[in-house]
């Protein structure tokens, strides 16, 4: 019996991670933009082969698949790319809504009046290591998605209402490397939430929070 080719060996979970790395590596230099990342993270994570994972990166300098440094046990990348020093964005009778591979601000602010806003910040990339999102709801809302790998700071107040953010016993994975997102305002008769959750895509194991 002849020897398998070797590209066409199943990858891992560790694999797909690596060359997520390298993806988003290559967007912080400039070398794909925005909306080739989100193409080639999902086509990363949906690769069954190495031989898959070759057209993801082929005109990448990177290593092949196989010889890529494994990185460190709990850590994911948090890249800082250029970015917008301010956003503004204002909500009235209607929605907000981000998701997938996009760019946080330095700072971000968000106006919510009878409305609401979907921030969800998992995949996303940050202008800063240290970004501040200050959300104003006003009978309206916003819920704030991220990972096990980001920091949050709650600095919110509420009257009549609230801002609460991932409890202490949400399982978390931070490091020196973790992005910090800091998050203001008030809420008046509404609420601003943060949920911590993986990524899409990441399957890893994750320990509880030391109490």
């Amino acid at each position: 019996m002849s020897d398998p080719d070797p590209s066409q060996l199943r990858i891992s979970d560790d694999d797909r991670h690596r060359i997520a790395e390298v993806l988003r590596t290559a967007a912080g230099e400039g070398r794909i933009d925005l909306d080739e990342l989100d193409e080639r993270l999902e086509a990363t994570y949906a690769a069954r082969t190495y031989a898959d994972l070759v057209p993801i990166t082929h005109d990448l300098p990177v290593a092949k698949p196989a010889d890529l440094p494994a990185r460190p046990a709990g850590a994911m990348p948090s890249p800082v790319v250029p970015g917008p020093a301010e956003e503004r964005h204002l909500a009235v009778l209607s929605g907000l809504e981000r998701k997938g591979v996009w760019v946080v601000p330095q700072h971000m602010i968000v106006n919510c009046f009878m409305g609401g806003a979907d921030l969800d910040l998992r995949r996303a990339q940050f202008a800063s290591r240290e970004v501040v999102i200050t959300v104003n709801a006003i009978m309206g809302g916003a819920d704030i998605k991220v990972n096990t790998h980001t920091h949050v700071i709650m600095e919110g107040t509420g009257i009549m209402g609230g801002y609460s953010g991932p409890n202490d016993k949400t399982p978390v994975e931070l490091d020196e490397t973790s992005p910090v997102v800091r998050i203001r305002g008030f809420a008046l008769m509404g609420g601003v939430g943060v949920s911590r959750k993986p990524a899409p895509g990441d399957t890893r194991q994750i320990r509880p929070r030391e109490r």
